[in-house]
């Protein structure tokens, strides 16, 4: 039986230095617990135009369709800036989820316990806070038509279109419930039915689903902007949050900044199921690629590696495995080591981007 396959895209900036930590984990799972993996690299973002003269080529697109996962790094920086915008280092990252159609973007917000002073918020309220945010996101306000900025009788307008089908919305709704399952058991669906159609038909369509396939697991409906409140006032009431590509944006960015470091989330996007029954998925930091730190060692791996970690759980069916290394680096953060972003008043033990790496893996090593 052919070993799973990944592709490795480490993109711009700090991209190469957090994904070269992954490699070393990667490498772990091969030596000490026979969980070998066909692991091929390419490039993308800056990285791919400085070759190709586009932020992703043709066969890279190619390749990505035919694995099991892509693990991506980051893309972008200053000196791509000037360039059009059909050939900026986003795009190629926008490519893979479109002719990927990762439709669903799965982005955890865990505050380990050693970081819970690291966050703006009272430590009780966020303190062992384990949510998962469900956005849709390949279709909605951001892919609407028409869209675009017209005139008319001498002045200008702009307009973006809010669409969803029913299938659009089933699908996503039918991952959050899936993944509602492993976890609390709950889901919390967020819209503006109050004052939109489409949040109308969200509503309508995600409450069939659960009814018809889903009806063991808990749903609530909440308007998306008292969900923002709700996020902020007391988080830890929510297990899985389900919503569109706008809200989600959002929600998900409010939900990031609870645990006090953008250098610790991880995220997945999903597709559909392939031959073999593994969904098509992109695993990335929510980070970007931190141009005014690229090559200085300072970059914090965790949430590359922590990516790597849902990859395990949510591609390749090692939950275990996935759990064995997130309590590593727990017990690393236990132990006071930080990269410069995680070092506050109380000090800690300061490492480098690969010393971090070094750490986790004598982590994973003590726990065998």
């Amino acid at each position: 039986m052919a070993n799973p396959s990944i592709l490795i895209l480490p993109g711009d900036g700090i991209g190469p230095e957090v994904m070269a930590e992954v490699k070393k984990i990667i490498s772990w799972y091969g030596d000490k617990r026979e969980l070998a993996f066909d692991v091929s690299e390419d490039l993308v973002g800056g990285a791919a135009y400085d070759v190709h003269g586009v932020p992703l080529a043709d066969e890279t697109m190619a390749k990505a369709q035919e694995v099991d996962a892509v693990l991506l790094g980051a893309v972008g920086g200053p000196k791509y800036d000037v360039l059009d915008f059909s050939v900026k280092p986003e795009r190629g990252l926008l490519r893979l989820r479109k002719e990927m159609d990762l439709f669903a973007n799965l982005r955890p917000a865990q505050c380990f316990d050693a970081l819970a002073d690291f966050s703006s918020l009272k430590k009780d309220v966020v303190a062992g806070l384990d949510i998962m945010i469900v956005r849709e996101l390949t279709s909605g306000v951001y892919f609407g038509t028409p869209r675009g900025i017209f005139e008319e009788n001498g002045e200008r307008y702009g307009v973006n279109t809010q669409r969803y089908t029913e299938s659009e919305i089933e699908r996503v709704a039918r991952s959050a419930f899936e993944l509602a399952k492993r976890r609390g058991n709950k889901v919390c669906s967020m819209e503006k039915a109050n004052v939109m159609e489409s949040g109308i038909l969200w509503r309508e369509v995600v409450q069939r689903v659960h009814d018809e396939e889903y009806p063991e697991v808990e749903l609530s409906h909440m308007y998306a902007d008292n969900g923002a409140m709700q996020l902020v006032r007391w988080p830890k009431q929510f297990d899985v949050i389900v919503t569109d590509n706008l809200f989600g944006d959002i929600l998900s960015d409010c939900a990031a900044m609870l645990t006090g470091s953008l250098g610790m989330l991880p995220s997945a996007s999903l597709g559909a199921p392939m031959e073999n029954g593994r969904p098509k998925a992109m695993y990335e930091p929510v980070h970007g690629s931190a141009p005014d730190i690229a090559g200085q060692g300072k970059a914090n791996p965790i949430a590359c590696i922590l990516s790597f970690a849902m990859a395990l759980r949510y591609s390749f069916d090692q939950g275990d495995e996935a759990t064995r290394l997130e309590q590593a680096i727990e017990k690393v953060l236990a132990d006071g080591v930080r990269t410069a972003d995680l070092m506050g008043p109380e000090g800690g033990t300061p490492v480098s981007t690969a010393e971090m790496g070094d750490k986790i893996i004598a982590a994973l090593d003590a726990s065998l």
